[in-house]
């Protein structure tokens, strides 16, 4: 998926955790990863994105603790 379609389908903006602060979003991509401004964990909604769903992700949370390969062993 090219990052152009992730943006596209991408549900960042709508979950609890997000804080806007002028980073691009689809922090589950390997660029941009963990976010620089947001730091608590508010509850998540990878799992129901169509974009974690599309590439077949596992983790959560990758505004905070960052993408697939950011993240072996954790869920």
């Amino acid at each position: 998926m090219d990052r152009k379609e992730a943006i596209k389908l991408c549900i960042c903006r709508l979950c609890p955790t997000y804080i806007d602060c002028g980073e691009e979003i689809a922090f589950c991509l390997s660029t941009p990863g963990k976010s620089k401004c947001i730091k608590l964990e508010k509850g998540c909604l990878c799992p129901g994105c169509p974009v974690h769903e599309k590439m077949g992700f596992k983790y959560v949370y990758y505004c905070i603790r960052g993408n697939e390969k950011d993240q072996p062993g954790r869920k």
